[in-house]
């Protein structure tokens, strides 16, 4: 599963802005009883071997009828009875199938579990067919979510009746954690696998997409068709699958597999740019894995309302609707590329081998997190992988209560919770860190180890751990004990001290994490001395630790952590001399950023101004973005004035193209006038939107204008929030149509419309008719409870303090009570 990384990036920002007050507004006491509950492997009294389900959709109730047959056999002991998950369903029936004859059988239900009394006792080695009917009732189901999953219903009807003319008719499933179980009775544990059956009767006018292969279709002569789809490989029942709606079917090949891409039609023609790159990313996994794609195809289709990011279900990934994206959205880059390698990547792991509890899930997710730092790797270069692997560092790192959690971790409160920072994105830097540590050859043999030992099983950390000392002769208990089944980081600082007399170099790490644990840490250190690289390895084993190393002179620069692999909180001092030698001289992304960032302290510095220069012209585009960043707007030489605008007109990155065009306008210069105009009208909505903000600081009639046009046209990323606050700014309520439809056609989980949350509501300053008014409010309202409870102390003094208590200001100065009234009716829930 992809979760949603958009708000752990902007609530980070929303922290350090909101005061201590606003988040003691939303402190809630916390429940701390779950931390004593062990959370093991599922036990397993009978084992599924083979699903079949015959279902039907009503889509006027929203309710799935369903006949299903469950072969299993006992799996240790000898049993008589069947207990089976099936949440919020009505059974009609419940029995045993012997011969094509259904025998009744006594059952008891208590709305999440049917308990079926067998008809005799059965031998592990017997095999027995369960039959149930019954009919799914998800919308009745009281579910909860998560970070990574909003909502656990399981099956989902979007806009069942068509009502809302703006929205496809789509039916689709959420397996993951355990929400197969409402919409089919089932063994819903992700140690259960079972090859499987789906025959579904769907309207004619729909496909549909489901596990394995379409073996057969037939025409019921009444606007209905039965689609058949047949899984002969076996897997975990959080992997099942359906889907229903108005799709174009775009296909391409894989060594005579199909790879199908479902798309909305809107979008047909855009099918190939957006998913186009899975066939090579077939071809690399299974060249650095050594095992073929095991499944018999691989499809992809999207969901409008989609509760997670994107979701693995084996041979048919589901991604939410923003991986839709237009021609002209496209000319930024696909923004979905790195998510779709992540399910793909799961295809192997977590699919083929399955994590055997939920406290395991980072032998699904931490690999599915590390795919994307190894495919951009390969696809893009050196840089852009070391990049992707930063950001992760960055989250986690982000948020100091996830340094209280183990990796595999056998206590938590709810399934939901393990799909958070540490299990994807810590979990993706420890898999880092270890293949730096026993290199790239070792590295992916160990996980072919793993996959070939484990395929159509289950998997753990403890048999990574087997595979990989399987592989390597060495014994790493040191390293799972500590990065698996440990929680926290190394918080280090690191200082040196030059010795002209001993003609040696003094490294002192000094471990600083509060927790009472000292991490081993192996480091590489390079000491250039005279231009030339020394490159030692040692081990860092105590709270302090002294290295000295041979320097006749005093080197120019000591990088700690050369391979900028090592997952920690550095503190370092080093002068701007020592940075300047590391840009010019760097061997990685971190080397040159740590630079730039230094150089942005010391704008003065001509060693900082050297580093800021060159970067300016740096092969990778985000080096570029953060050294334009680092300049004072107010303060441009002409010479790089003059390079920005060079930049903001022919850089081959948009973004830095942004970038380039943010730093313009910050200059408030009236002779960019016509440069802004002229770029409003670029093919990128990224840098069209970031000339139009520009435009709007020196001449905003000519941007109203501009904006006031582009409302009528399709319109999408920074250019649609640009448009939306300058409308917002200068309008009136006669704009609140536009706005309030824009604001809520907007994935609730896109960081656009998180940006367009203050505009809407400064638009709201200006709204009279009460109507209109509690229909914004409702809206902001509704975005914000979108949002996993999780965040929510992060999030709500954003929506409390940012936007509601200045619309309640307003309206209180206006002495416009029955808007004040309608603002008050909502904070407390805010």
């Amino acid at each position: 599963m992809r979760k949603f990384l958009i708000f752990n990036l902007l609530v980070i920002a929303i922290s350090l802005n909101a005061t201590a007050q606003d988040r003691q507004d939303f402190k809630e006491v916390e429940d701390t009883s779950w931390k004593k509950e062990y959370r093991g492997i599922p036990t397993i009294e009978n084992e599924l071997v083979h699903t079949k389900l015959v279902a039907s959709f009503n889509y006027t109730k929203s309710e799935l009828n369903g006949e299903v047959w469950l072969n299993l056999r006992p799996y240790l002991n000898a049993t008589s009875t069947l207990s089976l998950d099936a949440k919020g369903m009505d059974i009609h029936q419940a029995g045993l199938m012997m011969n094509n004859k259904m025998t009744a059988l006594k059952y008891t239900y208590d709305g999440l579990i049917i308990k079926i009394q067998l008809d005799k006792t059965y031998k592990p080695s017997e095999k027995y067919t369960a039959y149930i009917k019954y009919t799914a009732k998800p919308n009745e189901f009281k579910s909860k979510g998560s970070a990574a999953i909003s909502n656990a219903k399981g099956l989902y009807f979007i806009n069942p009746l068509g009502k809302d003319s703006s929205m496809p008719i789509q039916i689709w499933t959420q397996g993951e954690t355990e929400g197969t179980s409402v919409w089919l009775p089932i063994i819903d544990k992700p140690n259960q696998k079972s090859t499987q059956e789906f025959q579904l009767t769907v309207p004619s006018k729909y496909v549909s997409l489901s596990n394995g292969l379409l073996t057969k279709q037939i025409d019921n002569k009444n606007g209905t068709r039965v689609d058949i789809w047949k899984m002969d490989l076996p897997h975990a029942p959080y992997l099942f699958f359906l889907a229903v709606g108005d799709y174009a079917i775009v296909k391409d090949d894989y060594k005579g597999k199909e790879v199908s891409y479902y798309i909305e039609k809107e979008y047909e023609k855009q099918a190939r740019q957006i998913y186009g790159k899975t066939p090579a990313m077939i071809a690399y996994y299974e060249d650095i894995l050594g095992i073929d794609f095991p499944w018999a195809k691989y499809a992809q289709i999207s969901g409008r309302e989609f509760v997670s990011g994107a979701m693995e279900n084996t041979t048919a990934t589901m991604h939410n609707d923003m991986v839709l994206q237009d021609a002209r959205e496209l000319k930024d880059g696909n923004g979905w590329e790195s998510t779709i390698a992540h399910e793909l990547f799961h295809h192997w792991f977590g699919d083929l081998v399955t994590a055997e509890s939920w406290s395991n899930i980072t032998v699904n997710e931490s690999f599915a997190d590390y795919s994307e730092t190894l495919w951009l790797e390969h696809s893009k270069g050196k840089d852009a992988g070391e990049y992707e692997n930063y950001k992760g560092l960055r989250y986690y790192l982000s948020s100091p209560a996830d340094a209280e959690k183990d990796l595999v971790r056998f206590f938590y409160k709810e399934r939901e919770d393990v799909f958070d920072l540490v299990s994807y994105q810590k979990g993706g830097r420890i898999l880092n860190m270890l293949r730096h540590l026993v290199g790239d050859k070792a590295f992916f043999a160990s996980l072919h180890t793993y996959l070939e030992e484990n395929k159509f099983g289950s998997g753990t950390a403890i048999k990574l751990k087997s595979a990989f000392e399987k592989v390597t002769g060495k014994d790493l208990n040191w390293f799972f004990n500590q990065w698996y089944f440990g929680s926290g980081h190394p918080y280090v600082r690191i200082e040196q001290k030059y010795m002209p007399i001993e003609k040696k170099v003094l490294i002192i790490v000094q471990q600083n994490q509060l927790q009472n644990k000292i991490f081993t840490l192996p480091i590489g250190i390079d000491v250039y001395l005279a231009g030339q690289r020394n490159h030692y390895e040692v081990w860092n084993k105590k709270r302090i630790d002294s290295f000295y190393f041979d320097a006749a002179t005093l080197p120019d620069n000591v990088n700690v952590d050369n391979d900028k692999t090592l997952l920690w909180f550095k503190d370092e001092s080093k002068t701007m001399s020592e940075y300047a030698f590391q840009y010019f001289n760097a061997r990685n992304f971190i080397d040159r950023l740590e630079a730039i960032n230094e150089a942005t302290e010391n704008l003065t510095d001509k060693n900082a101004q050297a580093v800021l220069k060159a970067a300016l012209k740096d092969s990778f585009y985000i080096i570029r973005a953060r050294a334009i960043q680092s300049y004072n707007p107010t303060a441009l030489d002409e010479a790089t004035e003059n390079t920005f605008v060079q930049l903001a007109n022919t850089d081959p990155s948009n973004e830095v193209r942004e970038q380039a065009i943010d730093a313009l306008s910050g200059s408030y210069n009236e002779d960019y006038i016509d440069l802004f105009t002229s770029l409003t009208k670029d093919s990128s909505y990224i840098v069209s939107g970031a000339a139009l903000d520009a435009l709007e600081k020196i001449d905003s009639s000519a941007a109203l204008s501009i904006a006031t046009k582009a409302s009528t046209q399709k319109i999408k990323k920074r250019l649609n929030t640009s448009v939306t606050a300058i409308l917002a700014k200068y309008g009136d309520e006669n704009i609140f149509d536009f706005i309030a439809k824009q604001f809520e056609i907007l994935n609730d989980q896109s960081a656009e419309k998180f940006y367009m949350t203050v505009a809407f509501g400064q638009l709201l300053h200006k709204v009279n008719n009460p109507n209109t008014f509690k229909k914004g409010i409702d809206l902001i309202v509704k975005f914000r409870e979108s949002i996993p409870k999780e965040y929510r102390s992060q999030s709500d003094p954003y929506f409390n303090t940012r936007v509601l208590a200045e619309i309640l200001k307003v309206k209180k100065a206006k002495g416009q009570q029955d808007l004040v009234d309608i603002v008050i009716a909502v904070i407390p829930r805010m």
